[in-house]
């Protein structure tokens, strides 16, 4: 028969181990940027225009490296319809997830009955955060300026431009020269931007090399290149910079920054432009999180506006990065698109949400009021 100081000397180490393997559960848990108990105080939001599921395991299957998509703890699902349409389009989209509100199909950032919508973007720089967007298309397209601006028509570029004046953005990078400065009204709003105290960016090189804390970078006439025509691996370089000033801000900062080509490729049912647009967002994607590893203040929230292609996977060879696919047509779907979140507050985003449910979480997580 035991002792019971044999009892008792077991149910200490019992107690040990159950610590122990209760302790090691939660550090791997609380590793890198997917802390829990930290205080969320930047967010990093990644816009795949036109991104769904098969969008997503293409470029995973192709790619010659892991994605770093395959290191978010955290998924779920968005439905993307908009207020008139069961199928939406980035101007309705992007205003849903930036501006918490369903709007009807080619308006940004106003209601369906045009009236002004506030966006994510617009509250937290009144809160004191930086705010920046980055975009492989023109920055006046809809949905980055789904983020700054409000128009009736997405279409209204020149007057989109002027909105990027109204003091709620710190930052913007990406095409779109033309609508600052060759404009019908023969203004040329990059003197008003130095006037702002903007540094005013027309390359890639410049960009990486400028010190200030406010930048306007516009890096194409209109749109940028392809990333499979000379555009390959800026979107990673213009992510890290944007993360690198806004961060200077000790309040923190809120970042979107789209993937525009993945929707065009699925509109020219190119599969090969698909991927080679989805490889390149992740590398972006990469260059957060590595960021977000070192800074577990850190939420970064992947998702899409819709779904572009009805896009297929119909076979492939993991070993061999091959991958096969059809696409249903050239047009948007209705399909839901998925989110991939990290950093503090991710377990949020898991689940099926609406569109309209991103900006209202961002504003709780870093305790903001929603309406100012």
């Amino acid at each position: 028969m035991k002792t019971s100081k044999h009892l008792k000397k077991n149910k200490i180490i019992v107690i040990i181990l159950s610590i122990l393997v209760l302790s090691g559960c939660n550090w791997k848990n609380d590793s890198g940027p997917n802390k829990h108990h930290t205080k969320t105080r930047n967010i990093i939001l990644f816009i795949g225009d036109g991104m769904g599921v098969a969008q997503v395991y293409g470029g995973m299957t192709a790619s010659d490296h892991p994605f770093a998509l395959e290191q978010f703890p955290f998924t779920g699902f968005s439905t993307t319809f908009s207020a008139d349409n069961y199928i939406t389009d980035s101007g309705a989209g992007g205003t849903a997830i930036a501006c918490g509100i369903k709007t009807n199909n080619g308006m940004i950032g106003v209601a369906s009955d045009s009236t002004i919508a506030i966006s994510i973007m617009e509250i937290a720089h009144r809160n004191g955060l930086s705010t920046g967007v980055v975009s492989t298309s023109s920055i006046t397209h809809a949905t980055p300026a789904s983020f700054v601006a409000h128009n009736i028509s997405r279409g209204n570029y020149e007057e989109i431009a002027k909105d990027f004046l109204n003091g709620s953005i710190d930052l913007f990078i990406g095409g779109g020269e033309d609508n600052f400065r060759s404009r019908k009204d023969s203004m040329d709003l990059t003197v008003n931007l130095k006037e702002q105290g903007f540094s005013v960016i027309y390359t890639l090189n410049d960009l990486m090399n400028s010190e200030s804390r406010k930048i306007a970078g516009l890096l194409a006439k209109g749109h940028m290149s392809k990333a499979s025509e000379g555009r390959d691996g800026a979107l990673e370089e213009m992510t890290r910079k944007a993360i690198e000033t806004l961060s200077k801000n000790e309040n923190g900062f809120i970042l979107m920054v789209e993937g525009s080509m993945i929707d065009w490729g699925g509109h020219d049912q190119d599969f090969d432009y698909v991927i080679s647009e989805m490889i390149d967002l992740d590398r972006a994607i990469g260059v957060a999180r590595e960021y977000a590893v070192n800074n577990d203040n850190t939420l970064i929230v992947v998702t899409a506006d819709h779904e572009t292609g009805g896009l297929s996977i119909t076979g492939g060879s993991i070993s061999n990065h091959e991958v096969s696919a059809n696409f249903a047509g050239g047009n948007h779907t209705a399909v839901m698109v998925p989110i991939f979140s990290c950093g503090p507050g991710a377990e949020k985003f898991s689940g099926i949400h609406d569109n309209t449910f991103f900006k209202n979480e961002f504003l709780n997580l870093l305790n903001i009021k929603k309406i100012n």
